[in-house]
């Protein structure tokens, strides 16, 4: 898979411009709806000969229309990047969203940005789609500008699991409150956290219970506070493990979000190496514990459970 920036940057084969069908979106999280959108745009493609090609934008339009907003994202743009190579996508186009950007309307966006390519043949958008200063390019609007250039727009039907209406809202709604197996079944695979490990007060160590502090990007959704059954991926291995999300309330910490992992039967210095978490239940809530003794017989619970924790796998 390729990614660029603009439409224009495709090359040509030979002397003509290869012709392409398009969708477009923010596909945060790349869940079930989104593959089931793309893997049919890519049997398309693949029957009419057209390099599949998804639009989308860096950063995601919320950090710039609500600047203020931290841990929004499912995924991190290089998480979305793989995700969206394994679903057969040719060419990514990650164009660069600002405050301009934001203002454009929707036919100036489409003429810019979109019909500036002119071997474009099939537009692909998802049942509730809209773009443009205050979201007024819908479906008609598009339809009546790219219908005259000969080229089709395709809506898709929107998509439920288990009678409930698949977004990214819902994964993060989900997240927030703590529900990992239920977003990890909209996911189609763990939620997952990945940073680099740095040094922390090392109170773990202390209590016979060493952690890894992970330190995570401030755009990326964190889950609810909580200890969770998590599976640590340190290179290409992976690990049970315990991790819990909170402000260390016992040792009255600040407001700082701390996630820190304990990964069962590893005992290596790994301070500046990434680690990924995947998260796959959560067994209780943070709690501020009367002593020390009482903090260290729950997580020797904790431990002890999500040793046995036997959960539905969505890897």
């Amino acid at each position: 898979m390729r990614v660029l920036h603009n439409l224009l940057e495709i090359s040509a084969a030979g002397n003509q411009l290869p012709e392409i069908g398009l969708t477009i979106g923010n596909f945060d999280g790349v869940h079930r709806g989104h593959r089931q959108l793309l893997r049919k745009i890519k049997s398309d493609c693949l029957q009419r000969n057209l390099l599949f090609v998804v639009v989308t934008f860096v950063p995601h339009p919320q950090k710039i229309l609500h600047p203020d907003r931290e841990r929004f994202l499912i995924n991190s743009y290089d998480q979305r990047r793989s995700l969206l190579q394994k679903e057969g996508v040719d060419v990514l186009v990650e164009m660069k969203f600002t405050r301009d950007f934001s203002t454009l309307k929707a036919d100036e966006f489409l003429s810019r940005y979109l019909l500036a390519y002119p071997e474009l043949r099939t537009l692909y958008l998802g049942y509730d789609f809209a773009f443009g200063a205050n979201k007024e390019g819908g479906h008609g609007l598009v339809d009546a500008i790219c219908r005259p250039r000969g080229i089709e727009v395709e809506i898709q039907p929107k998509f439920e699991y288990q009678g409930t209406v698949v977004s990214s809202s819902l994964i993060r709604e989900q997240l927030l409150s703590g529900r990992m197996d239920e977003a990890a079944a909209i996911l189609e695979r763990p939620f997952h956290l990945e940073g680099v490990v740095v040094r922390g007060e090392g109170r773990g160590r202390k209590i016979g219970f060493p952690t890894a502090n992970i330190q995570i990007s401030s755009d990326l959704l964190v889950p609810e506070k909580g200890v969770y059954v998590t599976r640590a991926i340190h290179q290409g291995m992976t690990y049970q493990s315990v991790t819990n999300i909170g402000n260390n309330p016992t040792f009255n910490d600040t407001n700082h979000l701390h996630v820190e992992t304990n990964l069962f039967d590893f005992s290596h210095d790994i301070y500046g190496e990434l680690l990924e978490i995947q998260f796959l239940h959560k067994l209780r809530a943070e709690r501020k514990f009367p002593t020390v003794n009482d903090l260290i017989a729950q997580i020797r619970a904790d431990v002890e459970r999500a040793r046995a924790w036997e959960g539905p796998s969505c890897g």
